[in-house]
């Protein structure tokens, strides 16, 4: 599989810079992988389109005008479908106390599962677990115990994590959610406790690296692989606060497996996002889902 990264930046949009390409200096010595900048027609939306990110982002936009149209860089204020935290739930109850909440604005909107700190059995991690379930309880949020699984692939399996639309969690992996075509990124806490008080944010929609992939993967290749060639010769911020969105048949002919794994580790790569669109892989994988049977574990009597 070859890759051909398309950086799609606002600037080239709306300033209308003439395309340019340049051979990468980590990639001189390097034969199959290609860094250039936008062809406008390939790049940049025409006619007033939108790259996939702004669409989902569009979606959850608060207060737009009429006919307004969100671009990399517009401040927009955002309302996600769900907010996740994990271990850190115990951090961000005392800032949501803290600017005067007593109520969660959405009760639907709050994910806690518990992924980070499970081994550790001790009376005070106990009784920090034992403080977030309650919480849960008292505002009647969706809360998964220490056991459950991790939080990101509890958010993608309970179809949290869903197709075309915006997840946010207290988290820097949060990109994972991209795999299945959901736009997710990370907040910082006090965030999260924003949006438990209002159900909002404030969000800047980040410029777009197209990442095109081709052809498909060897035996024994997987997408851990994928992402950490791209971290490896793409090395000097090419996609830096960008997000990331993988395009091309090799993108297609990916499993939602390789895709999540990919998604996730967009984080060290330095984006803020890494997102695969919705395509008959992700449909299947969903029917596939939906077809399995669920096991039930009751207490003994």
């Amino acid at each position: 599989m070859s890759f051909r990264l398309l950086v799609a930046a606002a600037a080239a949009r709306r300033v209308g810079t003439a395309p340019r390409t340049h051979r990468h200096p980590a990639l001189a010595a390097r034969r199959g992988f290609v860094f250039t900048a936008p062809r406008a027609e390939e790049a940049v939306p025409q006619h007033g389109g939108q790259t996939l990110v702004e669409k989902i982002a569009q979606r959850h936009a608060v207060g737009l005008g009429a006919g307004e149209a969100v671009r990399s860089g517009d401040f927009i204020a955002i309302r996600p479908r769900h907010v996740m935290t994990h271990d850190n739930t115990g951090a961000v109850i005392p800032k949501f106390r803290s600017i005067g909440a007593t109520r969660l604005a959405d009760a639907q909107q709050p994910v806690f599962a518990l992924d980070h700190d499970i081994q550790n059995t001790s009376a005070k991690n106990m009784a920090k677990y034992h403080g977030i379930e309650q919480f849960a309880q008292t505002h009647g949020s969706r809360f998964y115990p220490a056991g459950r699984g991790i939080a990101h692939q509890v958010l993608v399996e309970e179809g949290l994590a869903w197709p075309g639309s915006m997840v946010v969690g207290s988290d820097s992996h949060s990109n994972m959610y991209g795999g299945v075509g959901c736009l997710g990124t990370p907040v910082v806490r006090t965030d999260a406790a924003a949006i438990w008080a209002t159900a909002q944010t404030w969000w800047q929609a980040p410029p777009v690296a197209r990442v095109e992939l081709r052809g498909a993967l060897p035996p024994g290749v997987v997408g851990k692989d994928v992402i950490v060639a791209l971290c490896a010769l793409f090395s000097h911020d090419e996609v830096l606060n960008h997000a990331v969105e993988f395009v091309g048949a090799g993108a297609h002919a990916l499993p939602i497996e390789d895709r999540l794994a990919i998604s996730n580790m967009t984080t060290e790569w330095g984006a803020l996002a890494g997102l695969f669109a919705v395509d008959d892989v992700t449909l299947r994988w969903y029917e596939s889902c939906a077809a399995r049977p669920r096991a039930t574990v009751s207490a003994d009597a």
